[in-house]
């Protein structure tokens, strides 16, 4: 089993800091008791195009696009993307509260066409009531992933190019079809944490995602949702979500996200924690409760530190260390069963680069990477780090501050 290498689209803003550009209280209409945010890089089209060339050039798979009130649009964006783009794929985040299975399945087939099948799509449920509602979506917790049980049988149930009928609580289909169905059929992404989630998985989807818990917590949640897939036949594989702070050496890395961590003020602190306290979401929760709003209490085990979840909301941990230390964290994860790693860093354009000429080489040299290389691979380094940056510096290409 190798490793699949993915990094992420910040479709919301990108920037130095990890304080989002819009605030966390009042549902993010007002700013009150949040921390101005100077130098945040908007996502444009043209700084988007910079992050997925970076990233289809240090050969990354794909790049996850995330879906909500603060983002672009995750088709639109993408489809745009591919046009600069050759290889690297888009995993498409959506929600399936807000539009039909069919017609879902439809786009995926056309993108596939369209992109000579490079779509990857990831499946958000929701765990925010008052996010659902801006939607037009006003089912409870439990009840949405019902909908995302039946919304996942019907786009598979059209994608097999016949007439399909599906009788169901939250959806009633007669006919329903893509009449030229994806080559390939795209994989589903999916995460949750919730009891009402793992059956969801189990029955439906390609790849189980899961935040960036500690390994035992992990291993513990494999174990669960192999245990679920077991009773329905299938097999799932699995994927891991995290931020990274890669450097020539540990110290370098720590003092990165000593940085980070020292641009927030206890009120942005504050604020955050109030908010995203109030989410629904059981893997929310979890990841709250691996620092409980303490600066103190960051590093949660080893090179793996919670600092991100003290403002942002998803994915709170970043591996943070040596490229040689995440290597090492890499590689405990992949031991456990996790073979998609799906990553990111701020800002997104610079952490590529720094994961991609520092981690990835290592990882490769341990057998761990398959497909296709990066063209970095086997540039000759000086001080650790490949000669395409000389000095040990990122290669920046973006400003902010």
């Amino acid at each position: 089993m190798s490793v699949h290498l993915h990094w992420f689209l910040p479709t919301g803003g990108d920037g130095r800091t990890l304080v989002d550009r819009h605030a966390y209280t009042d549902g993010g209409i007002k700013r009150d008791r949040i921390t101005p945010v100077s130098g945040v890089r908007a996502p444009d089209i043209e700084y988007l195009a910079q992050i997925a060339k970076a990233a289809e050039q240090l050969g990354f798979e794909a790049v996850l696009t995330p879906t909500g009130t603060w983002c672009e649009d995750a088709w639109l964006t993408t489809t745009a993307l591919t046009q600069v783009t050759e290889r690297l794929k888009f995993l498409v985040a959506f929600r399936p509260g807000v539009i039909s299975p069919v017609l879902a399945a439809q786009m995926a087939a056309t993108y596939q066409r369209l992109s000579r099948g490079r779509l990857l799509l990831n499946v958000v449920t929701g765990g925010d009531s008052t996010e659902q509602k801006r939607f037009g979506d006003h089912l409870d917790h439990d009840r949405r992933y019902a909908r995302t049980d039946e919304f996942l049988q019907v786009v598979r149930g059209v994608w097999s190019g016949q007439p399909f009928d599906f009788h169901g609580e939250h959806y009633q289909v007669e006919g329903g079809l893509t009449a030229l169905p994806p080559d390939p059929l795209p994989q589903i992404f999916f995460g949750g944490s919730s009891a009402a989630a793992g059956p969801v998985a189990a029955r439906n989807v390609d790849v189980y995602l899961t935040w960036g818990e500690p390994p035992e917590q992990v291993r513990q949640k494999i174990g669960w949702i192999r245990g679920l897939a077991e009773k329905e036949g299938r097999e799932v594989r699995f994927g891991i979500r995290l931020h990274t702070i890669s450097r020539d050496s540990s110290k370098e890395a720590w003092a990165t996200a000593d940085r980070l961590l020292g641009d927030l003020d206890p009120d942005t602190v504050a604020a955050a924690q109030q908010a995203l306290g109030k989410s629904e979401s059981v893997g929310q929760q979890r990841m709250l409760a691996l620092h409980g709003g303490e600066r103190d209490k960051l590093e949660i085990a080893p090179n793996l530190w919670a600092g991100v979840g003290l403002v942002r909301g998803g994915a709170g941990t970043a591996l943070v260390g040596s490229h040689a230390e995440v290597t090492d964290r890499i590689e405990e994860y992949h031991a456990l069963g996790i073979e998609h790693f799906v990553l990111s860093g701020y800002p997104h354009l610079e952490e590529a680069y720094w994961f991609g000429e520092g981690v990835r080489p290592e990882l490769a040299a341990r057998g761990l990477l398959a497909g296709v290389p990066s063209p970095l691979e086997g540039v000759p380094a000086a001080n650790g780090r490949p000669a395409s940056a000389p000095g040990g510096a990122p290669l920046l290409i973006a400003g902010g501050r």
